[in-house]
């Protein structure tokens, strides 16, 4: 989504790991010597992955899943195989070693879900109609708000998920104590907590969990008539097969999304984000001419006057256009097109003001990306080395992941000597 994150940090590798990827890597055929050097890393670090002692990057993950022909998802179930589920009959009996806690409250969370989900779905004459206790859904919405914009600035965003978690049992109480006619209003908090839920389960790389998420969101927002909440459940559910590369699964759900948001409010910019992410799938499909064409429709937004998202879940604006139609253009291989487009980005007030550290970290790593497959190592080394020194003065975990992944397309490059010393400084950042 617009300015969204990648799933961040490497996640701890579960037992069985060792088999199956050394049994994947070897069934490729790459010895793990040829295998790390593929990478870009030691054949220690593989050595290591495949025992289970480390998990690799979030950065390196796109590489190896290409190597292993595995998407993403794939590639994390084959690090974290699922765990037996068993119910603890005391916080004595967990192991704390185990991740059990951990689980304890997720799937507490997940019931929330599911039970809120599912009251939201019933007709209103099924629906408990006792009183009008509890939060009004006035006070849903404006709580949902502040908790989006503490989202925004949290720097551990899991650090929100008990708050999260309250909000959605006082909602579901409210659906079982509610009247009637509130429940539509309710349906519409409802979709616009399960979308922030499954931005908190995607942040932690839990992507069926954020995938149940949107698709209740989707559901609840259908029940409220709200077409605008709607379309942008069904892209940011777009967003998890986006990640793991299925664009053609994203480009029908987009599709879909792209027929609700006409239903929704035109002064909103719900369709253009739509068509800014549709373009993303198109390249991903090497779709040159509906990726440029979902561009130009994305660019639409900046006819639209006054306020043109909500801040919450709808933050598009069309600011970031430039930025993204560079890293298209770099995605379907139009590599001076990108470059040129980049550089004008590059340019702007607000990256060449530094108004967003993040933004110019990733377009900087974009043209060092452009180098890269150029074989350029001046390119590679001057925009990748600003982007180092940025990420090391901001502590961005986000453009150190990004500069995580350029370090491992840089591959046979690295043994040039500029580029082997760029690579350790970029695998000596710490990735939060």
């Amino acid at each position: 989504m617009h300015g969204r994150t990648a799933p961040i940090g490497a996640v701890r590798a579960g037992e069985g790991a060792e088999v199956d990827l050394a049994k994947r890597r070897k069934a490729m055929g790459y010895s793990q010597e040829k295998f790390a050097h593929e990478i870009g890393v030691d054949r220690t670090t593989a050595g290591r992955w495949e025992r289970g002692e480390t998990a690799p990057e979030a950065g390196m993950r796109p590489k190896i899943a290409e190597l292993l022909h595995l998407d993403l998802i794939e590639l994390d179930v084959m690090l974290n195989p699922a765990e037996c589920e068993g119910p603890a009959t005391s916080p004595s009996d967990v192991r704390h070693d185990s991740g059990d806690i951990d689980d304890m409250i997720r799937r507490e969370f997940l019931r929330l879900i599911a039970v809120t989900g599912a009251l939201s779905a019933l007709p209103p004459d099924e629906v408990n109609a006792l009183s009008e206790s509890g939060e009004t859904a006035g006070e849903f919405h404006r709580m949902n708000s502040h908790l989006w914009k503490v989202y925004q600035l949290a720097r551990s965003k899991s650090s929100i998920s008990p708050v999260v978690q309250d909000q959605l049992s006082a909602l579901t109480e409210t659906f079982r104590s509610g009247s009637p006619r509130r429940t539509e209003v309710l349906c519409e908090a409802a979709g616009d907590l399960f979308q922030l839920a499954g931005e908190l389960a995607f942040d932690r790389n839990r992507y069926t969990d954020a995938t149940a998420s949107y698709t209740l969101a989707a559901s609840a927002s259908s029940n409220a008539r709200a077409h605008d909440l709607w379309a942008c459940a069904l892209v940011r559910h777009a967003y998890v097969d986006l990640y793991a590369k299925r664009f053609s699964q994203a480009a029908e759900t987009l599709e879909v999304a792209g027929k609700v948001a006409t239903h929704g409010d035109s002064a909103l910019s719900t369709r253009y984000w739509v068509a800014s992410v549709q373009s993303e799938a198109y390249a991903g499909l090497r779709n040159e001419a509906a990726c440029e064409k979902a561009l130009d429709e994305a660019q639409r937004v900046t006819d639209l006057k006054g306020t043109v998202h909500n801040g919450g879940w709808l933050r598009f604006d069309g600011s970031r256009l430039l930025e993204e139609r560079g890293a298209r253009y770099l995605q379907v291989g139009r590599l001076d097109l990108a470059e040129s487009t980049l550089k004008t980005a590059l340019a702007t007030d607000a990256l060449a003001k530094g108004a967003s550290f993040r933004r110019r970290g990733v377009v900087l790593v974009d043209l060092a990306s452009i180098g890269a497959k150029r074989r350029d190592a001046e390119q590679v080394t001057a925009y990748g080395g600003e982007a180092l020194q940025l990420a090391q003065r901001t502590r961005s975990g986000y453009v150190a992941r990004r500069l995580q992944a350029l370090r491992a397309e840089i591959g046979s490059l690295g043994r040039e000597p500029r580029v082997a010393e760029l690579g350790a400084a970029i695998g000596a950042l710490r990735t939060p």
